[in-house]
């Protein structure tokens, strides 16, 4: 159910965004070339947002609480840190904006299910970035999963060795959040795919030599879905990684079916043949398409900010069974 009900007031929607990395940059290039934007403001970084703001031509604002605060805009784009995305998506809805923002809407659960209501409340958009569903593994799995028969296993595995490791964002532990709240993806594609979780175990480790900032992060969980399904999924980096990989595999009775970097295959009795898989370049710009064609257009999103939070209780799961080393149960 979307908590936001078409159509606009306005032919083109004034937009503020708050970030200045790599997502940042992507979201202000898609909001420029759609006519229906006027990208006009920008909050980030200080070393960064004034190179930015000259280069998209638009206003650098010293916080986003000042630009979050301004009259003349009627959506905020989140492209920031974890930590931030739910006190500026609160802002922006008060503030009786839309919201678009990268997955997750918050680190902490609570205040995501808070910021949905209040989404309604004001009858605004609250749009949650899960791009993974729109891109080429996702839409490949979709494609030959009923060719492999029952499923009883499931293994992801993302691993980035980093020599040395960034002092960035993405290594702070409270910046970033749990590894797989932060990286929420890694279980929002296996639940868009499988359905709902009934319990779920989980392991992390850090290396570090500070306390704020870690140089290794590694967390393995497992995951066991309603139908039975079993998953695996294991999330790296860092200094203490050697070995680079980004990896899927899908098992079922019938056959099997391995994505492992640019690479597909299908594993079948018969036969083992290469899949074409589809691009992950163009995602954002898709994102944001999709976002603009539901405001003007009504158009049906392809997720819900329901959905993403369902992934964020199940990612806060998977935390909990890493600090206490018990089971945790989804439902009774």
């Amino acid at each position: 159910m979307s908590n936001y009900k078409p159509p606009l007031s306005t032919t083109i929607l004034r937009v503020g965004l708050v970030g200045t990395g790599y997502a940042a940059k992507l979201r202000a290039e898609a909001l420029r070339q759609d006519p229906r934007t006027d990208l006009i403001a920008i909050a980030g970084n200080p070393e960064r947002i004034a190179a930015l703001a000259q280069e998209y031509t638009i206003e650098a604002m010293n916080s986003w609480q000042q630009l979050v605060a301004r009259d003349d805009l009627d959506i905020v784009v989140i492209s920031t840190i974890n930590q931030d995305h739910g006190k500026i998506a609160r802002a922006a809805l008060e503030g009786g904006k839309h919201v678009i923002v990268e997955y997750p809407l918050s680190v902490d659960v609570q205040e995501a299910e808070e910021l949905i209501a209040l989404a309604k409340t004001v009858n605004k958009l609250l749009h949650v970035e899960h791009i993974e569903l729109l891109g080429g593994w996702h839409q490949t799995l979709k494609q030959h999963l009923d060719q492999i028969g029952d499923l009883f296993y499931v293994r992801y595995s993302t691993l980035n060795p980093q020599h040395p490791s960034p002092r960035r964002w993405t290594y702070h532990h409270e910046k970033f959040g749990f590894p797989l709240i932060g990286a929420l993806s890694r279980l929002h594609r296996l639940i868009d795919l499988f359905g709902e979780v009934f319990t779920v175990n989980c392991h992390q480790r850090y290396w570090e030599t500070e306390s704020d900032y870690y140089q290794t992060c590694f967390c393995s969980a497992q995951l066991c879905f309603d139908s039975g399904l079993l998953a695996q999924v294991i999330y790296g980096k860092g200094e203490t990684l050697w070995q680079s990989e980004r990896k899927l595999e899908v098992h079922g009775e019938q056959g099997g079916i391995i994505l492992d970097g640019d690479t597909g295959m299908l594993v079948l009795a018969e036969e083992t043949k290469l899949i074409e898989i589809g691009t992950r370049r163009g995602l954002f710009a898709k994102d944001t398409t999709m976002v603009l064609d539901y405001l003007f257009d009504d158009i049906p999103l392809y997720i819900t900010p329901e959905k993403s939070l369902y992934t964020l209780k199940v990612a806060d799961a998977a935390r909990r069974a890493a600090t206490t080393g018990l089971t945790i149960f989804l439902k009774e």
